[in-house]
């Protein structure tokens, strides 16, 4: 398959997962009491609002020279986390919000790879196994514990205040640390495996290959 090919075919999911992400975080913040993402614009589902130069140009184009396929982040809401009710319990579930919402498409695209094998469309079939992959490695990569990832969010939230507080100065070398994690394998050890494992399951309730039919992506 092309570079124009799998581009094509993972920018649909890819723009969609990262987008539904952000606004997530955002919407559930605003729920618990903080509103600086919706006054600033970003509970929007407009790509362009999300757009960040690193997590949607630069990483997207690297892992598709790299590994084959695309992934990417976008430009993080704005949460004021003291503006919310609850800031240690409700950094929690803005946290995860992000990756609860990328599980969530993952079995939306599940029920248009059951509609797509049903109709014979092959697109469609590419497009919807990539994207329950693409979200399915979000959901993944963004619980790792590593500041500013959603994560180390979690960690942070769960950590006494005085250990907090030096746990999330490592943030300021987050970019670098997420940089050298995909560069020295956590995908291949760590986020694929776990990725394989759920898509094991999705395939036991669906009854479609679906490792099989993803990999007619590479």
């Amino acid at each position: 398959m092309s570079y124009i090919q799998t581009i094509s075919i993972w920018a649909v999911p890819v723009l969609f997962a990262i987008t539904m992400h952000e606004v997530a975080h955002g919407w559930v913040a605003s729920k618990l009491g903080d509103h600086t993402a919706k006054m600033m614009g970003r509970i929007t589902l407009n790509p362009v609002k999300h757009i960040d130069p690193v997590g949607t140009i630069l990483i997207p184009a690297l892992t598709v020279f790299t590994f084959g396929f695309v992934f990417g982040w976008a430009k993080p809401v704005p949460i004021n986390f003291n503006a919310l009710n609850s800031p240690k319990k409700d950094m929690i579930l803005v946290a995860l919000a992000g990756p609860f919402a990328n599980i969530l498409m993952s079995i939306g695209w599940l029920l248009v790879i059951i509609i797509a094998t049903m109709i014979n469309s092959k697109g469609l079939l590419l497009m919807a196994g990539a994207g329950i992959f693409v979200n399915l490695l979000l959901a993944i990569f963004n619980l790792l514990p590593v500041p500013p990832l959603d994560g180390g969010r979690v960690i942070s939230a769960l950590l006494p205040s005085d250990l907090s507080y030096k746990y999330d100065k490592l943030e300021s070398y987050g970019l670098f640390i997420l940089v050298a994690l995909i560069f020295f394998g956590v995908f291949q050890t760590i986020i694929l495996p776990i990725t394989q494992f759920i898509l094991n399951i999705f395939s036991s309730l669906s009854g479609i290959n679906l490792i099989q039919a993803i990999s007619l992506l590479f």
